[in-house]
């Protein structure tokens, strides 16, 4: 949904009926900010270990240059990210700006503030791992206005981050009171957020605080399988899920057709060829673990009869999805946060591997610590986690972002990847920005290219 458009401004924003709409129109930014060719898609997955692309549709150079770290200013996926990061964060603040004066209940207008400061805080911490500095634009600005807007630190960025979610998680809500109305943002959806933003700071007090508030308010679903499926949504273990709906006139989603080997012609009507998994993850799995299978296909048989020999994902099929114009509009939904991931932090954060074995014993692997533990394979804590999160959390849009959280992103990256430096785990500031705006300054791995 776009922006209200300026010439209804003066006459909307004023009641709650008028809120609820642009409130839903930026909660549907996700839709984008989330999407499988997504920038955090990108990122968190081609940028890694995790995934490769062949054959994809769209602009193939553009595209292959994320997995080939051969990225530009001129790269035009880095523009669009870039693009629909902004918008959706107009959608955010032009509600934050309206609801201020709105002679509304002072609960609601709470409310409304919390949901936004949740999504902003999701936003903005996203981009500022992808980006490093960035304009900080905390109101809906004209277009003159944003002349003015230069990048500002990492460190304001995050200290404009927590202070949105401290707000989130002061005014939202228990689950309880909007399991109605799923995909709402909840108190603990901020505070594991939160949590997340505290420990990629080395803020491991802190992040144990509020990570300790959300433990036991969830529950691993009992087998990994029950995590994924068209019609499987809003599990005991979802904290912050995106809702999709599919068939033609709903927010459908793309993940089942996107990540499909690309003109496949047998699993999907389209095939996208994103995020198509390496051989390093799929050997990542221990034997005996149930999640490899789970979550990688290890090919397809075409129409002729000849299995073809590609991994790719598992965790968003959907094969009855109807395809009324030649591509599937599926119904799967996306889990931003839940609670396996919480746990992993919780290890993290207190250095205590009970947290992590629950999310092993879920899957009957043997204990960090036990015998039967792989030990001479990760022989710390902190080998174990990282291990952990890329088998349970595999293709989720969360690798690269780990990888730099515990500094070791290089390190593991250039093994499998033609990674150089330090400069290459942040995208371009994309040339057009800089051309439209010449105070906005290039990051220093891409200035001159």
């Amino acid at each position: 949904m776009a922006p209200i458009s300026n010439s209804n401004a003066a006459n909307f924003y004023k009641t709650t009926q008028d809120f609820e709409l642009a409130v839903n129109a930026a909660y549907a930014t996700l839709y984008t900010f989330y999407a499988p060719a997504s920038g955090v898609s990108y990122f968190a997955e081609q940028m890694s270990d995790n995934a490769t692309l062949y054959n994809v549709a769209g602009i193939q150079a553009d595209r292959v240059a994320f997995k080939n770290f051969s990225l530009a200013p001129s790269n035009t996926e880095v523009y669009r990210f870039w693009q629909e990061s902004y918008r959706a964060l107009y959608n955010v603040n032009i509600v934050l700006d309206k609801i201020e004066g709105a002679s509304l209940d002072n609960a609601y207008k709470e409310s409304v503030k919390a949901q936004m400061m949740f999504l902003r805080g999701l936003y903005y911490f996203n981009m500022v791992q992808m980006w490093g500095d960035i304009p900080l634009v905390t109101k809906a600005l004209s277009a003159t206005e944003s002349y003015d807007v230069v990048r500002s630190p990492v460190a304001d960025v995050y200290a404009q981050i927590i202070a949105d979610l401290n707000y989130a998680s002061q005014y939202l809500p228990l689950p309880a009171a909007v399991a109605s109305t799923p995909g709402k943002a909840t108190k603990y959806a901020a505070q594991a957020l939160l949590g997340k933003v505290y420990l990629t700071l080395d803020r491991k007090t802190e992040a144990t605080q509020v990570l300790t508030e959300v433990y036991g308010k969830y529950t691993l679903v009992p087998q990994y399988a029950q995590l994924w499926g068209a019609t499987i949504k809003n599990t005991s273990e979802s904290i912050f899920e995106i809702q999709f709906k599919g068939g033609a006139g709903n927010p459908y989603s793309n993940y089942w057709t996107e990540f499909a080997p690309t003109e496949n012609f047998v699993l999907t009507l389209f095939g996208g060829g994103m995020n198509q998994v390496t051989d390093d993850l799929y050997n990542e799995y221990e034997e005996g673990d149930i999640r490899r299978d789970v979550s990688i296909s290890t090919g397809y048989t075409n129409k002729n009869g000849t299995f073809i020999p590609i991994k790719f994902q598992n965790k968003w099929v959907d094969k009855t999805a109807p395809a009324p114009s030649g591509r599937e509009l599926s119904n799967n939904n996306f889990v931003v946060l839940r609670y396996a991931d919480v746990l992993l932090m919780l290890s993290e954060a207190t250095n205590d591997p009970k947290y992590l074995n629950e999310v092993r014993s879920r899957v009957g692997l043997p204990a960090f610590g036990s015998a039967g533990y792989p030990t001479a394979k990760y022989p710390t804590l902190a080998l174990a986690l990282e291990h952990e999160r890329r088998v349970e959390l595999a293709l989720e849009f969360h690798r690269l972002f780990d990888l730099k959280r515990t500094n070791r992103a290089l390190d593991v990256v250039k093994k499998t990847k033609p990674i150089q430096n330090e400069g290459q785990l942040i995208l371009p500031i994309p040339q057009n920005v800089i051309q439209q705006n010449p105070k906005i300054t290039q990051n220093s791995a891409y200035t001159g290219l």
